[in-house]
């Protein structure tokens, strides 16, 4: 009977995508044993040996990241007037404290997820209301029911709010005089300068969250890595390494270097830290992110290079027994670290099978 040929894989292969790929284009199909025959005896003996091995198979992938505070966003001014009060590069704000002031007046923070995009009074409906009601409240007003309507007692509120803030006693909330962000915010450039016209459109500042996070930048081909969740290690400039997470994933997608160039799609990954206390006094540094996409517990492993291609598809080792050897068809599972996760027939851990020159 006919072995199956073998062939040298002979290059490292980084990954479940790029090892079969890779692998496929490898080895070249020999002639294979059909479902339920009995595996067939090898002519001769392999050149080499490995063992099969029971390990913890890990995909691991290292890339360079940027420490800092996240995604940066633009405030853009909404009121009109002159602006008598800026803040400063690296400021934190918290709800209900004033980031800035047009004609002497604040403009505040709150915290909510829906933008503030048009004035709030009685009757209005909807969850900017209820943004607005659960700040009141948590800012220590009283009085009205946090939901998503503006009633009499909601603008009761407002009027005493406004009293607290020297601002005229409307009982309604102007677009502009409030900016709602997820939580506190920290300040990342100012753009705006003292007794500039403040038109609506006119960027103040960009700003940040106030929790260091690292941005990490992928080609596409390694989307795998970028999972929400994924685990990943973060060596800090002093050496120091803190575990992190996969905080967030988005598409982005970056001009080209050249003049003709086509612009080139990226993955852009946010990364948590476990301890963001780890990285006090860094602002801003270049850190080295390792990922794990993937984490396979106590399987049985070989070589990449010990697999051989089967005439009829899929693949199987050569097991070495003494002075015979004879052909196991196995399923692949993860590709990693230049090995391969294999299942078959009589395969333990510490089994010898046969390996190219």
């Amino acid at each position: 009977m006919t072995e199956p040929a073998r062939h040298k894989v002979g290059r490292k292969v980084a990954g479940a995508v790029g090892a079969a790929a890779a692998l496929g284009a490898a080895v070249t199909a020999a002639f294979g044993f059909g479902t339920g025959a009995p595996a067939p005896a090898a002519a001769t003996l392999p050149p080499n040996t490995a063992q099969v091995k029971k390990q913890t198979l890990l995909d691991i992938q290292s890339e360079n990241g940027d420490l800092g505070y996240g995604d940066t966003t633009t405030l853009a001014n909404r009121l009109p007037g002159t602006l008598t009060s800026l803040p400063v590069y690296g400021a934190v704000f918290t709800r209900g404290k004033t980031l800035y002031k047009v004609d002497n007046e604040p403009v505040l923070l709150m915290y909510g997820s829906v933008p503030a995009y048009r004035d709030l009074g009685w009757g209005v409906e909807g969850a900017d209301v209820k943004q607005l009601e659960t700040n009141l409240k948590a800012l220590g007003y009283k009085g009205f029911t946090v939901d998503d309507e503006f009633t009499a007692d909601t603008a009761d509120a407002v009027k005493e709010w406004q009293e607290d803030l020297g601002l005229d006693e409307t009982g309604r909330v102007e677009l502009g005089r409030v900016v709602f962000a997820p939580s506190a915010v920290r300040v990342e450039d100012v753009k705006a300068g003292l007794g500039q016209p403040a038109q609506p459109g006119l960027e103040v500042f960009t700003y940040t969250g106030t929790t260091r996070m690292v941005t990490v930048e992928l080609s596409v081909s390694d989307q795998r890595l970028a999972r929400r969740g994924n685990k990943v290690t973060v060596t800090l400039p002093d050496g120091k390494s803190v575990s992190g997470a996969v905080r967030s994933v988005s598409t982005i997608i970056e001009a080209s270097s050249q003049p003709d160039g086509s612009p080139e799609t990226k993955i852009k990954a946010i990364v948590s830290l476990a301890d963001p206390k780890a990285a006090d006094g860094l602002d801003a540094a270049s850190v080295d992110v390792v990922f794990t996409a993937a984490e396979h517990k106590d399987v049985l492993t070989v070589p990449i290079a010990a697999l051989v291609a089967l005439a009829e598809g899929g693949y199987g080792v050569e097991v070495v027994e003494g002075s015979t050897s004879r052909y196991v068809r196995v399923e692949t599972g993860l590709f990693a670290s230049g090995r391969v996760e294999v299942s078959g027939e009589g395969l333990a851990d510490g089994t010898t099978v046969g390996m190219p020159r």
